[in-house]
């Protein structure tokens, strides 16, 4: 009777257990679309706007010791043409035997047209709400003539199998203080950060859900933050020294990413929490 009373309470708890099981997951359900109803309220009225029209005034606008536009700017399709270019790139350039992300090819266009050092091509890339960032109104632009495109990054080149190959072991590797990678956050279904879902970078729909919304503007900031701000970030959430930027480090990174999201719809600039 003892052993007839204990099976009957174990399937009990395991009955209880399945149950409660499937109410988390379906609140676990629940709670994805309310973001995802939120994330789509937020689109209305961007104001990733406002940096898109000071980007194309920029790119247009003459300037540096050369006083020049950037129109003439190779980004991968030829001098001056911007519409779809985004959604090409990172990808091996001639000119410079190597190969190049958005902001790493821009701040070159600025070196090369603009008469502008590295150093200043460089300078302060990423922008705070009361020290605007030349860089993130330029990458706002340009990918906004890439929405609706569909992303494919080439691979043709030895050094862009290269740049994948690299950015594939900056994604995996671990160190820092809390033996941290990429993959630690990111190689795993169904996880979250308070109201932050993690994508599973590893997979292809999850590379495509998140690259294809980057740059974004942070509703928390007030400020739009482009794709290697994003990777720049991670890096010091996981506590590893600063990821530089325009950096073969990062580029390999953006390269490994952005491939593995070839195929979908581009879809940025966004609007993020």
């Amino acid at each position: 009777m003892r052993i007839r009373a204990w099976y009957a309470g174990a399937i009990a708890l395991a009955a209880g257990m399945v149950a409660a099981t499937a109410a988390v997951g379906q609140d676990a359900a629940s709670t994805a679309q309310e973001i995802e109803k939120y994330r789509q309220a937020l689109q209305d009225g961007n104001p990733a706007e406002l940096w898109e029209a000071r980007g194309e005034g920029l790119w247009k606008k003459p300037a540096g010791p050369k006083n020049a536009s950037l129109e003439k700017c190779d980004l991968g399709l030829g001098p001056g043409v911007v519409k779809g270019a985004y959604a090409q790139l990172p990808r091996y350039f001639a000119d410079v035997d190597r190969v190049m992300d958005l902001e790493t090819r821009l701040a070159h266009c600025r070196v090369t047209l603009h008469g502008l050092t590295p150093a200043q091509a460089t300078a302060r890339p990423f922008g705070s709400p009361d020290n605007r960032s030349d860089n993130d109104a330029l990458v706002a632009w340009v990918t906004s003539e890439s929405k609706g495109a569909t992303m494919n990054v080439p691979s043709a080149h030895a050094k862009e199998k290269e740049a994948f190959a690299l950015g594939e072991k900056i994604f995996y590797f671990r160190g820092g203080p809390y033996d941290f990678s990429c993959a630690t956050c990111h190689a795993a279904d169904n996880t979250r950060i308070r109201l932050q879902d993690l994508p599973n970078l590893t997979k292809q729909a999850g590379a495509q859900l998140a690259y294809t919304t980057w740059p974004a503007y942070r509703v928390s900031q007030g400020e739009l933050r482009t794709f290697q701000w994003r990777l720049n970030d991670c890096f010091r959430q996981q506590r590893f020294p600063e990821l530089g930027f325009a950096s073969d480090a990062s580029i390999a990174l953006t390269a490994f990413l952005a491939r593995n999201a070839n195929g979908a719809e581009f879809k940025a600039p966004t609007i993020k929490r």
